[in-house]
């Protein structure tokens, strides 16, 4: 997956940097397999003015195959930010899954009833 990110009215140093990577690493493994994915991660500070209050914003954007994911956070403090925006997609991405599991177990079991009903068993 290729991960950029984006800085508004901050300073991305090294350790925020490192601080987002390693939080996306929990994202990436649902997308290992689509070599298209593609992650867009933004970090801004929405006031300069502000002296308290949520001021700080981390947006996931994660465009797949098929599929486009978004997040977005704003905390007081950037890395409560980014540590929400993480949580909020992992719950988007996981449900999506659940679903699809969902999906394909109700469609076997219908089939098995639908043969069941072609074949009924003959008791005597």
């Amino acid at each position: 997956m290729n991960i950029n990110i984006k800085n508004t009215n901050i300073v991305l140093d090294s350790a925020i940097r490192d601080y987002v990577e390693k939080r996306i690493d929990a994202i990436e493994k649902f997308f290992k397999y689509d070599t298209s994915a593609q992650c867009d991660i933004e970090l801004a500070k929405t006031t300069e003015h502000h002296k308290s209050g949520d001021i700080f914003r981390a947006e996931i954007h994660i465009t797949a195959k098929n599929k486009n994911h978004y997040a977005s956070a704003e905390k007081e403090d950037i890395y409560k930010a980014i540590d929400a925006v993480r949580d909020e997609m992992l719950h988007e991405v996981t449900s999506e899954k659940e679903k699809k599991i969902s999906i394909m177990r109700r469609g076997g079991a219908r089939i098995k009833n639908l043969i069941k009903g072609l074949w009924p068993n003959k008791k005597k």
